[in-house]
C-alpha cells in the first residue's frame, strides 16, 4: 500500500487523475474497460519502483540503470512517444514551463553538457560515502531534476531515485517512506525550491525543505504503521470472536484484505482457493462485524473494501470527496 501511496501522488504531481481508490478497484476487478491512461501512468510507476529496488541488488546506481527504469516507467503512456524510445537520454533540447525556451521558466543543459552532468552525478552517487545519506539523496533528486536528462518523466524518475539511494544505503529496509506527499502538498514551494537553486545557488534552503519534509512525512508513516499494528491485532481479535472455527479462514481473508483491501469474490477464490459460496459467505460475515464494506450497491460485480485500513492510506481532500455514502452491503 506504500508503494502504491507513492506512485498515485508521485504521479498526481505530474497531472494524473486516477486516485488511490480508482487504481484498487481496478486491481481488483482486472477490467480492460476500466484501464485509464491514467491507471497505465500509476501501474507503470509500481512497476518502475519494484524493478528499480531489485536492480539495485546487482546494479550502482547509474546511468544505466536509470534508462532501464526509465523503460519500464515510460513505456506505453503519455510521453513515452516523445522519446521515441522510452529508456534513451534525450537528444534534442527541453524546457520547463513555456511554449519554447525562449519563454520556459526553465532550459536545462543542452545535449552535450547533459550527458556530462550525468557522468558527474553518477560519480558523485558512486564515491567513497562521506556525505550523510539524506543529505545525498536531496543533492541527487535536485540535480537529477536540474539536469532533466530525458525528454519525459523526469519528475517521477527523480522521486523514485530518492527511495532507491535510501535503499542502497541502508537507511530504508523496506521502501514505506515516500516524499511525493511532501510535494504534492507544497507544490508550489517545490518547485520554487527547485529553480532558487539553478538562478540563486540556494541549496540550504532546498535541503531545509526537503529534509523537513522526510521528517514530516517519517513520522507520519511511523504512526500509520503503528495504526496498522493496532487494526491489525483487533480485527484479529473480532475474527476469532464473531467465526469460531472458521476463524482460520478469516484470519487468512484479512491477511489478504491487508495486500489488497479492495476484492471481488473472483479474487478471493482465486487467492485463498476457495469456492464462491464459501468466499460470499465469509465476505458477509466480515461485512458483518464491520471489518469489510461493500462499495458498489450492487447484486453482481460487487467489489469489498477494508475500509478502515484503506482510510489510513487517503488523502483527506480524497475523503472529503468520496464521502462516507459508500453502500455497506
Amino acid at each position: 500500500m506504500y508503494v502504491r501511496q507513492e506512485a498515485v501522488l508521485s504521479s498526481q504531481i505530474e497531472g494524473t487523475q486516477a486516485s488511490l481508490a480508482d487504481l484498487l478497484d481496478y486491481e481488483a476487478t482486472s477490467d480492460q474497460s476500466k484501464r485509464t491512461v491514467d491507471l497505465k501512468e500509476i501501474l507503470n510507476c509500481i512497476a518502475a519502483l519494484n524493478f528499480g529496488l531489485e536492480r539495485i541488488k546487482k546494479l550502482p546506481v547509474s546511468t544505466r540503470l536509470l534508462c532501464e527504469v526509465h523503460r519500464k516507467l515510460m513505456t506505453g503512456v503519455r510521453g513515452g512517444e516523445f522519446a521515441r524510445t522510452p529508456g534513451d537520454l534525450r537528444r534534442s533540447q527541453n524546457w520547463i514551463g513555456g511554449s519554447s525556451p525562449a519563454d520556459a521558466r526553465y532550459v536545462p543543459p543542452p545535449v552535450s553538457e547533459m550527458q556530462k552532468a550525468m557522468g558527474d552525478l553518477e560519480q558523485f552517487l558512486n564515491r567513497t560515502k562521506q556525505t550523510p545519506a539524506l543529505i545525498e539523496a536531496g543533492l541527487a533528486h535536485a540535480q537529477f531534476e536540474t539536469i532533466h536528462p530525458f525528454l519525459d518523466g523526469n519528475g517521477r524518475l527523480g522521486r523514485l531515485l530518492i527511495t532507491f539511494l535510501l535503499s542502497l544505503r541502508g537507511i530504508l529496509s523496506r521502501p514505506l517512506l515516500y516524499l511525493s506527499h511532501h510535494f504534492k502538498e507544497n507544490r508550489d514551494e517545490y518547485y520554487d525550491r527547485l529553480q532558487r537553486i539553478r538562478t540563486e545557488g540556494d541549496w540550504e534552503g532546498w535541503l531545509r525543505f526537503f529534509l523537513g519534509g522526510v521528517a514530516a512525512v517519517a513520522a507520519e508513516a511511523t504512526d500509520r504503521a503503528r495504526q496498522i499494528v493496532l487494526l491489525r491485532e483487533r480485527d484479529q481479535k473480532n475474527v476469532r470472536e464473531a467465526l469460531g472455527r472458521r476463524s482460520a479462514l478469516g484470519l487468512d481473508l484479512l491477511d489478504l484484505l491487508i495486500k489488497q483491501p479492495v476484492v471481488t469474490t473472483a479474487y478471493v477464490c482465486e487467492e485463498l482457493n476457495r469456492t464462491s459460496p464459501t468466499v460470499n459467505k465469509l465476505l458477509a460475515d466480515l461485512v458483518k462485524i464491520g471489518i469489510c464494506r461493500e462499495t458498489t450497491g450492487q447484486r453482481w460485480g460487487r467489489r469489498f473494501r477494508y475500509n478502515e485500513y484503506f482510510n489510513l492510506f487517503v488523502a483527506p481532500r480524497e475523503k472529503a470527496r468520496r464521502g462516507s455514502d459508500q453502500p455497506s452491503g
